[in-house]
């Protein structure tokens, strides 16, 4: 019975990985990243992709407090935080968050303010649509290490 849990929660983490992949959320990177966990470092990506939604959240705000001041949008930093979002988000191997910071640098470029607060409201849907979907992912899988780890006595 054991066993049949932990396949389910096998598929179901490959099932949703399978979707993130095909929906171009996330790319190769976030694999790669994956590599790098062993049992010595069991939790690497949770800790690496939480350290990445800490530092995301301020230049979220970041960037919409640079927006808000409607006669001093400073574009130049801007561009520095979207710089800084693209580069994280690239590590992770967040495609899609990428992507938007790439057409958000782009308006911020042109001193497009509209532009940009469309951007910044598809930045922050995809930011939170990744962050939901990646807290689900570890979710599973925590619970794929905690069906392998449960070990009954075998009765006679």
């Amino acid at each position: 019975m054991l066993g049949l849990a932990a396949d389910r929660l096998r598929a179901d983490t490959n099932r949703l990985l399978a979707f993130l992949f095909h929906q171009g959320i996330l790319d190769e990177q976030f694999l790669q990243l994956q590599q790098l966990e062993d049992e010595s470092s069991p939790n690497f990506v949770s800790e690496v992709v939480n350290i990445y939604f800490h530092e995301s959240e301020k230049l979220l705000r970041n960037l919409r407090s640079l927006l808000m001041d409607r006669e001093l949008s400073d574009y130049n930093k801007m561009g520095i935080h979207l710089n800084q979002f693209m580069g994280s988000s690239s590590s992770i191997g967040a495609k899609r968050i990428r992507n938007v910071c790439v057409a958000f640098r782009a308006a911020s470029e042109q001193n497009n303010r509209a532009g940009c607060l469309r951007a910044l409201e598809l930045l922050e849907h995809e930011y939170c649509f990744l962050k939901n979907k990646l807290h689900e992912l570890f979710q599973i899988q925590q619970q794929r290490v905690l069906a392998a780890g449960v070990r009954y006595p075998m009765q006679n």
